[in-house]
């Protein structure tokens, strides 16, 4: 039986003197190549592993009535955000632990190393999500269609929100940019290549921001166009920390701190009350501020920053 594992140790497989299979079928070469079973079966059995879990979980009723208590109509809460983002990850992180086992590879091979989690990158991307949100608002008001109208919350309130908010799109970030940045994209670029791979997820990315409540077309363009940038930090870093915690502080801002919509929705407990004045085009509308048309300068400075602060690595090390 031939090695499933796309670990180059494996050696692939074997062929005869005339360069065929040893199998002798050109089957073979439907689901085998050069370091094992090929990237789109693999992809298969991942996402039939996601469904099977995701299957199993929104069976269990207790569980549905649970998360549907936390829930408020029309709003986002922090504890239903951070429960429901935790089982997704844990659900994520279960089916790539399988794929792990059958591939004989590990996490930091999908761009996921545990053991740099909260270190340098994390923080870097934090204040780089936080920064670039600001910049957009900032240029969203140099236009008069943003403004501030002082704290909705404050004290122990304003630190629990806050608190619970981080956690949860910490979660909101690792399932994301795990989801199209992670295995996906690690196993999708071994078979056609980075960029292609990440075109094609970042197109996706922004489809299912679609189903999003409020969410409008150009919004969603500009997710995948995200997904793009965040790709770009994968690619010069060589890990995930730096674009989950970017993505993570750029919500928390949103949500929490200004108090905006988020891909069209809004939520309870954030820090200051805001508004937004102007024209669609302007303020986003219904989206919030990622659907303003000034998002696409925004993120050119936001991969034009990645490119001067975190430099190309070595060939060898970007492999």
């Amino acid at each position: 039986m031939p090695d499933l594992s796309p670990n180059p140790s494996s050696g692939g497989p074997t062929e005869t003197s005339g360069g065929a299979p040893a199998s002798g079928s050109s089957v073979y070469w439907v689901f085998m190549g050069p370091k094992g079973l090929r990237s789109g079966w693999r992809i298969a059995i991942f996402l039939g592993i996601c469904t099977v879990l995701i299957a199993g979980l929104n069976s269990f009723r207790p569980l549905r009535d649970f998360l549907r208590s936390l829930s408020v109509k029309g709003a986002l809460t922090p504890v239903a955000t951070l429960v429901s983002e935790v089982l997704s990850v844990l659900t994520l992180l279960a089916a790539a632990w399988i794929m792990t086992r059958i591939e004989r590879r590990t996490f930091r091979d999908y761009g996921l190393p545990f053991a740099e989690a909260f270190g340098k990158r994390f923080w870097q991307g934090a204040l780089l999500g936080f920064a670039m949100l600001s910049l957009l608002l900032a240029a969203i008001a140099a236009f008069h269609g943003f403004s501030l109208a002082g704290l909705a919350i404050s004290g122990s309130a304003a630190a629990r929100y806050g608190f619970l908010w981080a956690l949860a799109f910490l979660m909101t970030g690792v399932f994301e940019d795990f989801s199209f940045r992670g295995y996906l994209q690690a196993t999708l670029g071994e078979g056609i290549g980075f960029w292609p791979a990440a075109l094609i997820l970042a197109v996706i990315f922004g489809a299912l921001h679609l189903s999003n409540p409020g969410e409008a077309i150009f919004g969603s363009v500009m997710a995948g166009s995200f997904g793009l940038v965040s790709a770009f930090s994968l690619w010069r870093t060589g890990n995930l920390w730096l674009s989950i915690a970017m993505h993570m502080s750029w919500d928390w801002g949103e949500t929490y701190f200004y108090g905006t919509p988020d891909s069209g929705m809004t939520a309870t407990g954030h820090l200051l009350n805001s508004s937004f004045h102007g024209a669609k085009w302007l303020t986003g509308g219904t989206v919030g501020p990622e659907g303003s048309w000034l998002v696409f300068p925004t993120l050119v400075v936001w991969a034009l920053a990645i490119h001067f602060f975190f430099p190309a690595r070595p060939a060898a090390a970007a492999k």
